[in-house]
């Protein structure tokens, strides 16, 4: 009966629980308690990436529990297991950051080798920070079995002095603590209020951003990305994607089948809409990788330029997720851009439905202003925008949501990492005017490509941040805002213009016009490269050296991998 209806012949678990050879591999699944039947139906990974780091992930064990009622009910075998996370909240600002974005390939590499080892037929992937949701993404079309993406929600946002407030209020405070604008009890109050409860950071940061692509995208349920981690209507989503992924195990129908150009193109305009992450032009071109389109960081900041921007979110706004699930979730935004006619609404999705069917009785309210019509844009382009010129031959990005101004003109003062020039951030020892270097932190300079939050944030908090600019090889937090600059390539550690600078040099950045100049000739750049020498990193063993033998640049999305393009046979049809 259940064999009847699953025949494993091209299924990957046929060859641990298929035909007398495989006794030993059954005997395993019996030891664990399983029963002839369990064992003959197809095995569905539950992966998650629970931790007690931080916040983001703590509630990811709970919800996989009615994701794999929902896998059993539906006729699979549900095997739970669990990946890392590097938690950024916690890893910024100090050495630890280096390991957050090659989190996310461990993230991929583990998930991928244990479904390989064990011959999965399936996976319902759980996230909650930053890379984690990427990562288990990149994981899912890597393998292109069956998969439904799930994001373990947002915190609820804190309450201070009367007003809504993120984890990046309280990095925003430790500059204004640092200017005397704070007291050392009310730095610590807020600190104590600011993340009242399990989830992802609450603003449209890298992770709401990367949840939002999860619907946009297709591969999560509408709706599931928005209830915050605590709310107990995310089980019921949950059971719902364990019982999605045996629909689609049933119609074969597969990530790549489901994230195409058009559907990245989607999540493009999805970010660009909500002043999203820059972090998405990173992650939009690894997970098309995966599925071995080529889809670079100039694909991405050419639809967000040409998008609307029409959510009202922190950190250039004044709302959090919350107020979206409020109002309707994510499911109200899209909705605002297919009726606009932005968005592919033929594009196939992980309810076996398209998007446009997805959305097709979801009503815009208009008693609101979280979200507003495309009729009615904050601007009419979108939150991030990429940047090219002399300084940036490969191209930079800077988000230009929430800014006044997005045109800059000022002299360079250099840093060769992070930590000193938030020294001379939190000893004030720069001035209006100044254009904030900060280099050899790119993919492999760093290595690891760090953010910034915490020196961008200290220069809000000095009420500075209009004020100077930064620009860096490095990343920047979703949580960052002002005229911040990232991604700057080539990297100072490959020769980039960015290595050339001097103390003194004039830089023109222009977001209208998208230009970012250094007033230097093509001759006196030649002739600093000539002088220029690379260094070495700190890091020579280990899962860092490792990370910068392989990573290429940040416009293609800092990997590490062919990709699918040099696949000769994919995982789920050996």
């Amino acid at each position: 009966m259940l064999e009847k209806r699953w025949d494993k012949s091209r299924l990957p678990s046929r060859h641990v629980s298929v035909g007398p050879d495989r006794a030993p591999h059954r005997s395993y699944y019996y030891a664990m308690g399983l029963t002839e039947d369990q064992i003959n139906q197809p095995l569905v990974g539950v992966a998650t990436c629970w931790n007690e780091a931080a916040p983001c992930n703590i509630a990811l064990s709970r919800q996989a529990q009615p994701v794999k009622q929902g896998v059993a009910e539906a006729g699979g075998t549900p095997r739970e297991f669990t990946t890392i996370t590097v938690t950024d909240g916690i890893a910024m600002g100090h050495q630890g950051m280096k390991s957050s974005l090659v989190s996310r390939e461990i993230i991929a590499d583990s998930v991928e080798v244990t479904m390989r080892g064990h011959c999965y037929d399936a996976l319902v992937g759980l996230a909650g920070c930053d890379k984690s949701l990427p990562g288990m993404m990149m994981a899912m079309l890597r393998l292109n079995v069956p998969s439904v993406f799930m994001y373990g929600g947002s915190i609820l946002p804190g309450r201070f002095q009367g007003r809504d407030v993120t984890v990046v209020d309280v990095f925003e405070a430790v500059g204004q603590h640092a200017a005397g604008k704070m007291t050392d009890a009310e730095l610590h109050e807020l600190e104590c209020v600011a993340c009242p409860s399990a989830g992802a950071c609450g603003g449209q940061f890298t992770a709401n951003t990367m949840a939002m692509v999860s619907e946009a995208i297709g591969l999560a349920l509408p709706g599931s990305a928005g209830a915050p981690a605590p709310y107990e209507e995310r089980d019921r989503f949950a059971f719902e994607s364990g019982r999605a992924v045996m629909a689609l195990l049933a119609r074969n129908l597969r990530p790549r089948d489901i994230v195409t150009r058009e559907a990245l193109e989607n999540a493009a305009v999805a970010v660009g809409a909500t002043g999203g992450s820059t972090n998405a032009g990173l992650h939009l071109p690894a997970i098309a990788h995966e599925a071995g389109i080529r889809f670079t960081m100039d694909d991405v900041v050419t639809i967000m330029r040409r998008t609307p921007y029409i959510a009202d979110l922190k950190p250039g706004g004044k709302y959090v997720a919350l107020d979206v699930h409020r109002i309707g979730g994510i499911s109200v935004i899209l909705k605002a851009l297919l009726d606009a006619g932005l968005l592919h609404g033929d594009c196939m999705t992980v309810t076996g439905r398209s998007l446009a069917e997805n959305l097709k009785d979801v009503v815009f309210p208009t008693d609101q202003d979280v979200v507003y019509p495309v009729s009615r844009a904050i601007s009419p382009t979108g939150g991030v925008v990429g940047l090219r010129g002399n300084l940036a031959p490969e191209g930079a990005i800077v988000k230009v949501a929430g800014l006044k101004n997005q045109r800059f003109a000022g002299t360079a003062l250099c840093f060769d990492c992070e930590e000193d020039a938030f020294a001379a951030v939190q000893a004030r020892a720069y001035k209006p005017g100044d254009v904030i270097v900060i280099r050899y932190e790119g993919p492999k300079g760093g290595p690891g490509m760090r953010e910034m939050l915490s020196t961008t944030s200290a220069i809000y908090g000095q009420e500075m941040g209009e004020q100077v600019a930064l620009i860096t090889d490095g990343r920047f937090s979703g949580g960052t805002r002002g005229f911040c600059i990232g991604h700057v390539g080539p990297e100072a550690a490959v020769g980039g213009p960015i290595a050339l600078l001097r103390n003194g040099d004039r830089i023109t950045i222009d977001a209208v016009a998208g230009t970012i100049d250094v007033a230097l000739t093509d001759a006196e750049l030649a002739e600093r490269r000539a002088a220029w020498r690379p260094r070495q990193t700190a890091y020579q063993s280990g899962a860092l050296w490792k990370y910068a033998q392989l990573v290429g640049p940040a416009h293609l999305g800092a990997l590490t991998h062919p990709g699918a393009a040099a696949e000769t046979e994919s995982y789920a049809d050996q």
